[in-house]
């Protein structure tokens, strides 16, 4: 999809949706790492990531683009448009817009523990991805001694 068909997409839905016009510039911008897209207050330009639709589908994209027009109607208007006031959560419960994004960065995978020590005393379990002197440090919980218990090489 280019900008110009996002362009054309964005007016619809604010037609559709809003029955109001979107007036203003609508494009992909790559740099967006976290977030689906952005309205932005000083030009009134809305930006999209373009992994929403890579990722995620043209349904989500539609879902980004009425949150975004939430933002930029309210704006306009004069009322609350920011996550936190009542006049932006109403409008998006009215237009079915979604109040988050979904996930645009894979999770990663939790790196397993390399050492495990233990305790004495107390027999708490500690367990480290990298290796710890055990005769420097001594327990949290009760200053037991620590002794290592499992090395995974």
């Amino acid at each position: 999809m280019t900008d110009e068909e996002l362009q054309e997409l964005i007016e619809s839905v604010s037609k559709e949706t809003f029955g109001k016009p979107f007036l203003h510039i609508a494009r992909f911008n790559k740099r967006l790492r976290t977030t689906g897209g952005r309205y932005l207050l000083s030009n009134h330009s809305i930006e999209i990531n373009p992994l929403v639709l890579d990722m995620h589908g043209t349904e989500e994209l539609v879902g980004v683009i009425k949150h975004e027009l939430c933002h930029y109607h309210l704006h306009i208007e004069g009322r609350g448009y920011r996550h936190r006031d009542a006049d932006f959560r109403i409008l998006l419960k009215h237009t079915s817009s979604p109040r988050f994004c979904r996930p645009l960065t894979e999770e990663k995978q939790r790196v397993q523990p390399k050492h495990v020590y233990e305790c004495t005393s107390c027999k708490l379990l500690y367990k480290r991805k990298r290796r710890m002197d055990v005769r420097k440090y001594r327990c949290g919980k009760c200053a037991g001694q620590i002794e290592e218990i499992q090395a995974v090489k």
